[in-house]
């Protein structure tokens, strides 16, 4: 991202010079927000950090960092190169650069709150950051595999946070929803989120492991479950260590719980329903493991090809 205004040289570190150096000079030389974004673009280049968890670059997570620390929208039209900080600003500025660098924590975690499908969300560590291309098709309605005008009820399916279904919940008006996950710590997350949203009397929180607990028949059953095989967990970077293991690791293969799914979905579908799942990089064992499946791999504008959807007849060959 290019930067536009009048122009601070952001110096490098030396050598020799700490982080707190470094952030203590930026504090007496530096003056505009943009001047921070760009320093801490500078200083997460320096220290190699991954970006994963809503932002896709170094600019774009110092500029989260930095907007959130002054209480800006992350969609602000702010003059960023315009606007002059305090002293005691810059100093929480840097301090919030800092503990992404020491901590390799994702922005989320630091901040408390992720987007999704133009929501914002509650997050910490008992759930993981919401990220899923999922969220460009419940903003569409799933149109036109579904007509949204005949969908009363929708499952998410290991809901995590709650963003899927509060996203469904807007997208589907006239629909009912339930949210079911496993953990009951990730419940309570979701619980707050539904409830900030104002949807506690549209959403239902269950815990189940599966369909374990669940009852009835599904319009759109929608599930980002995890689907991290075990050797590629190993080597993530460490920023992904701060989220709960049992929502990204799935076995050898990461398909333990798609292929639970896929079993299962047939049984809680209505005849028309849909079943949409998030796969990641499981897709080709998935493929591999179902030849007979005629999986239709959702298009993405925003990027990712891991997203399918199944109907119920043709979940019948699973």
């Amino acid at each position: 991202m290019p930067y536009r205004g009048h122009f601070i040289s952001i110096q490098p570190m030396t050598a020799s010079e700490s982080l707190d150096e470094a952030a203590a000079r930026a504090v007496e030389k530096l003056s505009s927000p943009e001047d921070f974004v760009r320093w801490g673009a500078c200083r997460f280049s320096d220290y190699g950090l991954h970006f994963g968890h809503g932002t896709d670059n170094a600019v774009d997570e110092a500029r989260w960092l930095v907007l959130h620390t002054l209480r800006l929208p992350p969609d602000s039209t702010a003059k960023l190169t315009e606007l002059k900080l305090g002293r005691r600003q810059k100093k929480q500025i840097t301090e919030i650069i800092k503990r992404r660098i020491s901590t390799r924590m994702p922005a989320a975690y630091l901040t408390g709150e992720a987007w999704f499908a133009g929501l914002k969300f509650h997050v910490d560590q008992r759930v993981l950051v919401p990220r899923s291309p999922i969220a460009e098709w419940i903003e569409r309605g799933f149109e036109p595999f579904l007509d949204p005008e005949r969908v009363s009820r929708i499952l998410d399916l290991g809901t995590g946070s709650g963003c899927i279904a509060v996203a469904c919940a807007f997208a589907f008006p006239q629909a009912e929803v339930e949210a079911s996950d496993l953990s009951s710590a990730a419940l309570e997350v979701a619980r707050i989120n539904v409830e900030a949203h104002g949807l506690e009397k549209r959403i239902k929180l269950i815990q189940s492991d599966g369909f374990d607990a669940l009852s009835g028949e599904y319009d759109l059953i929608v599930s980002n479950p995890p689907y991290v095989p075990e050797a590629s967990f190993r080597a993530l970077p460490e920023e992904y260590g701060h989220e709960p293991q049992g929502g990204l690791v799935a076995g050898p293969e990461g398909l333990d719980l798609i292929a639970k799914i896929i079993r299962d979905a047939h049984g809680f579908l209505s005849d028309k329903g849909l079943l949409v799942v998030e796969v990641g990089e499981a897709r080709e064992a998935l493929e591999s493991r179902y030849p007979r499946l005629p999986f239709l791999w959702l298009e993405m504008t925003r990027g990712g090809d891991d997203v399918f959807v199944l109907t119920k007849k043709e979940l019948q060959v699973a």
